[in-house]
């Protein structure tokens, strides 16, 4: 049985080099200090359509845009029940790829998994031959972006034109880790719901998830009989039609942190964004090939997060622990079978080339490289 362990405000600041979450500006963290105020106010208004419009800005999309109080897993659940009425065909080569596979099994959905060992990314020409081979047809195709437990980055517009071929099954894509520092043309590759969470590459505190939803895959879901209560496409876009607000509670705070680090991402804009990512994910596989390997399939590696193959038989507990108590901070161990195998390099939301570079000196001092 869990016991209390008493939270006593007496902890070091710790630098996150994680998969998530990951580094909040300090003026984002200033916001969500503000007065409360209530959520069916003008200002609630205000906020909430600023945020969301500004996420249309920054991802270069006129699909609708729901950001909603959750966990990017909520969108999970939601999409499953908005798009698949019967049958999906899920794209998995690693633990999270996986489990939204079992989260659709769960919610009574016939899938159909392409499997894939752990470090390998899907292709185009399977994903063909999948959809080519099935006589039934599946309402949707549910893929992810960047596999953080293998880092991973699936070929997610390749693949996007070859399900645009199948005009009847939508195109879902889990972008958690990755959106925001990882460039996609949504509407050029026909994803019809992309989703993410803000305390990964948006460099925000958790608590928020951000999905868009294309024309096509609004009107499946008014036209079904069931769909998602909480993260239903209708029920939340046309309460933002009608209201300007979320159709629940919000997270106010969050969504106040939200409007500020908006801010900061417009201003440096997508592209430049996405290339300070690629630099940062470059620098690291470098350094991790010097001194280790990378665990990905090779020209499929993340933009975000770098799994690294533990090939000097390092303790990566003991050396995660001791970068933490030296130099405050905290970089992630593998995944689930591949925990001692492999640790975790996160590069994503506000750090740069020269905070990454400053991580992998700690590693290198701790395990003596």
């Amino acid at each position: 049985m869990t016991k209390k362990q008493e939270y006593t405000d007496d902890y070091p600041d710790k630098r996150l080099y994680l998969p998530g979450p990951t580094e909040v500006r300090e003026d984002v963290i200033e916001e969500m200090a503000q007065p409360m105020f209530g959520h069916r106010m003008d200002r609630m208004t205000d906020l909430y359509t600023t945020i969301v419009e500004d996420t249309k800005t920054f991802l270069d999309t006129d699909d609708d845009v729901i950001v909603l109080s959750a966990s990017g897993t909520e969108f999970w659940e939601a999409t499953t029940l908005n798009l698949v009425d019967d049958r999906a065909l899920a794209l998995t080569c690693g633990s999270f790829s996986e489990r939204q596979a079992n989260v659709a099994e769960r919610l009574g959905k016939d899938v159909d998994r392409l499997e894939h060992d752990w470090g390998e990314a899907v292709k185009p020409d399977e994903v063909r031959e999948a959809l080519e081979a099935d006589e039934e047809g599946y309402d949707a195709v549910l893929a992810v972006m960047n596999e953080t437990s293998t880092g991973v980055r699936n070929p997610i517009e390749e693949i996007g034109d070859v399900v645009k071929e199948y005009p009847d099954t939508f195109f879902v894509v889990d972008a958690i880790s990755c959106l925001g520092g990882d460039y996609i043309d949504i509407e050029g590759h026909g994803i019809d719901a992309i989703f993410t969470s803000t305390q990964k590459a948006f460099g925000m505190p958790p608590g928020l998830a951000v999905c868009t939803v294309s024309e096509a895959a609004y009107e499946h879901e008014v036209d079904s009989d069931s769909a998602s209560w909480y993260g239903g496409f209708q029920r939340c876009l046309d309460y933002y039609d009608r209201k300007g607000q979320t159709h629940s509670t919000p997270a106010i705070p969050l969504m106040l942190a939200y409007r500020k680090q908006m801010q900061h991402m417009l201003a440096e804009g997508h592209a430049a964004r996405d290339d300070r990512h690629r630099q940062m994910a470059e620098y690291t596989r470098e350094w991790a090939r010097e001194h280790f390997d990378t665990f990905a399939e090779e020209g499929y590696e993340s933009q975000t997060v770098t799994c690294i193959e533990n090939t000097q038989g390092i303790d990566v507990a003991a050396t995660i622990e001791q970068v933490s108590e030296e130099y405050d901070f905290v970089f992630s161990n593998g995944y689930g079978d591949i925990g001692e195998e492999t640790f975790r390099i996160g590069h994503m939301g506000e750090h740069t080339l020269e905070t990454i570079k400053e991580l992998t000196d700690a590693i290198e001092d701790v395990a003596d490289l």
